[in-house]
């Protein structure tokens, strides 16, 4: 079995949740990055973080801090990008820093999915839609991510579109991939993290 890198989004400017830094904000007494960290160091075989701001209090978390190589503030492929030149192991996860509830077997199942299909990257599905966001992908496409994203792509449906591809059903477990963008969600989900 190959080792496999997590990867915690963080490098976002939180638009929605007025400009503050999603990862660092509090849901039931701790940063939502830490829940995230909580579901997803068990998973692998060890975890970097993805930011370009409050660098110092990422750290503290006691993993490795990797910004984004590409300026301006590029969205998640751009945080893809600055993993996938970090990272050692042939595979990678991604998730982002605001979903606290994140599945347990994540990487298990995008796993198997990827090697069952031979695909380049695997992404979970609920219902009719994929949650891009969250992700495993071979280290093996970073030259490709790295031409799309050098020629002003930024969209991560169009990147996909361009590699073979597993989409995995998680229906089962569609309520771990809430994501928590605003000051009404995060107050609708306190004290979920605690259940």
């Amino acid at each position: 079995m190959s080792a496999i890198t997590g990867l915690v989004l963080a490098g976002g400017l939180g638009r929605r949740m007025g400009g503050v830094d999603k990862g660092l904000v509090e849901l039931d007494g701790k940063p939502m990055v830490a829940h995230v960290l909580t579901r997803l160091v068990p998973q692998v075989d060890s975890v970097l973080i993805n930011a370009n701001q409050n660098i110092d209090r990422y750290a503290a978390f006691g993993k490795p801090v990797v910004p984004d190589r590409i300026e301006g503030f590029a969205g998640p492929l751009a945080g893809l990008h600055a993993g996938l030149s970090a990272a050692s192991t042939p595979l990678l996860v991604t998730v982002p820093c605001d979903s606290p509830f994140l599945p347990l077997d994540l990487v298990e199942r995008l796993r198997a999915a990827l090697d069952a299909a031979q695909a380049q990257l695997a992404v979970p599905r609920t219902g009719d839609q994929a949650q891009p966001v969250f992700s495993m992908v071979r280290r093996e496409v970073l030259e490709d991510l790295a031409q799309f994203l050098a020629g002003g792509g930024r969209k991560i449906d169009a990147w996909y579109a361009r590699l073979k591809v597993i989409e995995v059903a998680f229906d089962d477990e569609a309520e771990a991939f809430a994501n928590i963008n605003t000051r009404e969600e995060l107050s609708g989900f306190q004290g979920a993290a605690s259940k």
